[in-house]
C-alpha cells in the first residue's frame, strides 16, 4: 500500500472518530397521558395501535432510539428526522391541536399513507416491523374519514 493511500486512510479514521464527538439532542420530551391520541375518546384502538407500531418513532415524544443512532453521522440523520416529524404531527400532543388541525392531520396521514410516502423507505429497511399493509392503510384512512 502506498503512502499516500496510509495518510488517507489515517485521516478517514481520525476524522470518523471527531464526529462522534458532535452529539445531536436526542432527548424525548415527558408524555403527558392526557395530551395523547389514545386519550381521544373515540379514536379506534386499531389506529393507535398502527400508530404506534409504525409512526410513534418519529412522530411521538416515545422515540425508542436505537443503537445506530448513537453513531454520526446516522445520528444526525436520526436526531433531524424526529425532529421534523414531530413537528409535522406529534401524537404524544395530539390533543393539544384544534380539532380541525386534527381532522387535517388524520387526512394528511391518510394521503401519506397511501401514496407510500411514509413511513419512509430507509425507516422500513431497518424496521420492518413499521410496513404498513392495506388493513394498516384502510385502518387509518378510516379513522381519518369518521372526523
Amino acid at each position: 500500500m502506498s503512502r499516500r493511500i496510509k495518510q488517507a486512510a489515517v485521516f478517514i479514521l481520525l476524522l470518523l472518530a471527531a464526529v462522534q464527538l458532535i452529539r445531536p439532542d436526542r432527548a424525548n420530551p415527558p408524555i403527558v397521558a392526557s395530551l395523547t391520541i389514545q386519550a381521544q375518546v373515540g379514536t379506534p384502538n386499531g389506529m393507535v395501535a398502527v400508530l404506534d407500531r409504525a409512526c410513534g418513532d418519529c412522530h411521538s415524544n416515545g422515540t425508542v432510539w436505537p443503537w445506530y443512532s448513537e453513531v454520526a453521522p446516522v445520528s444526525w440523520l436520526m436526531a433531524y428526522g424526529v425532529k421534523e416529524g414531530r413537528k409535522a404531527v406529534n401524537f404524544s400532543e395530539w390533543m393539544a391541536y384544534p380539532a380541525d388541525r386534527q381532522r387535517q392531520l388524520l387526512v394528511a396521514s391518510c394521503a401519506d399513507v397511501s401514496a407510500n410516502r411514509m413511513p419512509g423507505s430507509a425507516w422500513i429497511s431497518l424496521h420492518p416491523e413499521a410496513r404498513l399493509s392495506s388493513t394498516d392503510i384502510e385502518t387509518i384512512c378510516a379513522a381519518a374519514r369518521q372526523t
